[in-house]
């Protein structure tokens, strides 16, 4: 990290890196534009800030450091943790995240290494820097003489808000990371650049600090749609900051007494180890600011409102929740990252519905975990092991599926007992053998195209490359508006939801159960996403199918149900993983084993057995932060490092 320098006098030319701006690809359609982010090369700071144009596209680069959280190869959390799984020989495709998950993450070289920018990960640093020079320059009213007043603002407090964001990256993978306020010029003596790591709820506050003052310059919506879908409004500003503050609130930082002792060379004691209520009472504040904010301003929870064909209800709700992610422009995501275009991510989920498609087309590569699958609650909305109705004792059972399964298993088909009376969330996020996958070209016939994946099925694991390893395919992520032709195949692309109002509700639902136990509202909060996944609120399921009844009265209980209906709700949307970390449950979670169907049986004999792939060790409190590259810890004698990681 001794990349931080100050460039902002006008007739400095830039470091080299300065001029490597990163162009991305951005989402093209006939029918929208998305937030450009392709810079020219521009030599000389003046140059750069003479004019309006130039200076939008510097502030465009300072955008295109944003992670490509759609990304399979660059999103971590969808595979370090335990929640979906590829081929790990990356036959298909090489995404290192995985290798954290099999346990082979090193400080010697680290994988998705966002401090450095390294093995799959974009330099957080780089970006922050880039912010300081926008900011510095924007806030001199001689910079960029043809920008109005108000339209400066805004510029400035987009990139403060970026500058917030790479800070909160770091800090949530890292833990408490140095905080750069400003660069340092390039004059300075060399022990200027040894940039310590500054105690975690500083850096915390600088980040608030951040957001507070971008929202209060943001606009609250975008007006243009065509041409600034993407942009930073309040509501995202305010959305972070209700996420950074529950993050700070969480047992992993707040009162975790495995940071004791962990402190800078100079003896700055890096975490306050005590509890304290007031960050989760700050976490709440913040929570139901940005919800007042985000419904003020047109957002509310996605209702698919039905189209020309005759759907019935089970599929109408499915594509409720399907399309809450998936939908492009949909009411629900408050934050769309035009930085990460899902197009490949659901080629990578696709499962092949007929002999006709292409596994090229549908790579079917990622695959849910076993433990996923168990993860969503019974017909009844309360989880497997507690609902007194239904047996889920032996999921190895086989049944025929009948016509009380709607439009969820193929009528006659025959499944593991796991994949019956499951949520509506089961059916619109998880595809199986057997399973029904509903697709606009479908039109009204909604059990036309269902999956079949035995071993030498069409969706089976036969192919060289391209093939699933649970016996479970991911739906959620994968636009229901695709078409598969002789040609090859369609996706409707969409920008990744970063933050959606669902995401919102639990969190002010978690924080609130923290500060003052069970309540009304806690519930309300909760029954609002029930409602829309089709299920009876917490009470009146724990009381009417639950064999703990009282679980929703007590704080702990309703704690563990507020775990599980996140978990559930957010499956797959790189929140999981985040999740375990925070909650201090990843030490039970990720140690235990990886577990799917046996994709290579082609009969229900064979193919119903629960196959083994990887035994997984998650050593606490090591595993909970990412290692310091131990290059950096030479570069830097003012770095100390994890816990655990020397």
């Amino acid at each position: 990290m001794n990349m931080i320098f100050n460039t902002n006098k006008s007739k400095r030319r830039l470091h080299s890196l300065v001029l490597s701006l990163i162009v991305l690809t951005v989402l093209s359609s006939c029918e929208e534009e998305f937030l450009d982010v392709v810079p020219d090369n521009v030599n000389t700071i003046d140059k750069v800030f003479n004019l309006r144009n130039e200076a939008e596209k510097y502030l465009f680069t300072c955008y295109s450091y944003m992670p490509e959280n759609g990304n399979l190869v660059s999103n971590p959390a969808f595979l370090a943790g335990d929640e979906l799984w590829i081929p790990d020989e990356f036959q298909a495709i090489t995404a290192f995240s995985l290798n954290i998950a099999l346990g082979l993450q090193s400080a010697a070289d680290p994988f998705n290494n966002a401090w450095d920018g390294r093995i799959q990960a974009k330099p957080m640093f780089q970006g922050i820097r880039h912010c300081n020079i926008f900011i510095e320059n924007l806030n001199d009213p001689l910079q960029v003489p043809d920008i109005d007043a108000s339209e400066r603002e805004r510029w400035i407090a987009e990139a403060k808000f970026l500058k917030a964001y790479y800070h909160f990256y770091i800090m949530r993978m890292y833990g408490a990371s140095p905080i750069i306020r400003e660069n340092v010029s390039i004059d300075a003596d060399a022990s200027e650049f040894d940039i310590p790591r500054s105690p975690y709820d500083e850096g915390i506050d600088y980040v608030i600090e951040l957001l507070d003052e971008a929202a209060a310059i943001l606009p609250p919506s975008i007006a243009d749609q065509n041409t600034e879908y993407g942009r930073i409004t309040s509501v995202i500003a305010k959305g972070l900051k209700a996420r950074v503050l529950l993050t700070a609130a969480s047992p992993l930082f707040n009162g975790n007494e495995d940071l004791n002792g962990v402190v800078n060379p100079d003896g700055t004691v890096l975490y306050n180890t005590s509890f304290e209520i007031s960050k989760w009472q700050e976490a709440l504040d913040a929570a139901q600011e940005a919800i007042e904010l985000a419904k003020n301003s047109g957002h509310s929870l996605y209702e698919f409102s039905g189209n020309t064909f005759n759907l019935s209800d089970t599929t109408s709700i499915k594509l409720s929740i399907r399309n809450a992610v998936s939908l492009r422009r949909s009411q629900e995501v408050l934050w769309p990252n035009t930085q990460s275009v899902v197009s490949d991510l659901q080629r990578q989920s696709m499962a092949p519905l007929s002999i006709d498609d292409n596994h090229r087309s549908a790579e079917k590569i990622i695959s849910p975990t076993l433990e996923m699958a168990k993860l969503f609650y019974t017909k009844n909305g309360v989880p497997i092991n507690e609902d007194k109705s239904l047996n889920f004792n032996d999921i190895l059972e086989i049944r025929e599926a009948n016509s009380s399964e709607g439009n969820n298993i193929l009528q006659g088909y025959r499944t593991s007992r796991l994949n019956f009376d499951r949520e509506h969330r089961f059916y619109a996020d998880l595809g199986f053998d057997g399973s029904i996958w509903y697709r606009n070209a479908d039109q009204d016939v909604e059990n036309v195209s269902h999956i079949e994946g035995k071993y030498a099925d069409y969706a089976g694991s036969n192919h060289a490359f391209f093939f699933n390893v649970t016996g479970y395919y991911l739906k959620k992520l994968v636009n229901n508006d695709q078409s598969f032709g002789a040609n090859g195949s369609s996706f409707r692309s969409y920008a990744w939801p970063e933050l959606r109002l669902a995401d919102l509700y639990l969190m002010y639902a978690e924080a609130l159960n923290e500060v003052n136990g069970p309540s009304n509202e806690v519930l309300h909060y909760l029954d609002l996403i029930r409602d829309r996944a089709g299920l009876a609120g917490v009470e009146e399921s724990w009381t009417q199918y639950s064999n703990n009844p009282d679980k929703p009265s007590s704080q702990n209980g309703l704690r563990e149900i507020i775990h599980q209906e996140r978990l559930i709700e957010l499956a797959f949307e790189g929140q999981r993983y985040w999740d375990l970390l925070r909650w201090k449950k990843a030490v039970r979670e990720f140690n235990q084993p990886i577990q799917g169907w046996n994709v290579y049986g082609e009969d229900e004999a064979a193919y119903y057995q629960i196959r083994t792939l990887h035994q997984q060790r998650f050593v606490a409190p090591r595993d909970y932060f990412w290692p310091i590259w131990e290059y950096a810890l030479l570069q830097n004698s003012n770095l100390v490092q994890n816990p655990g990681w020397n």
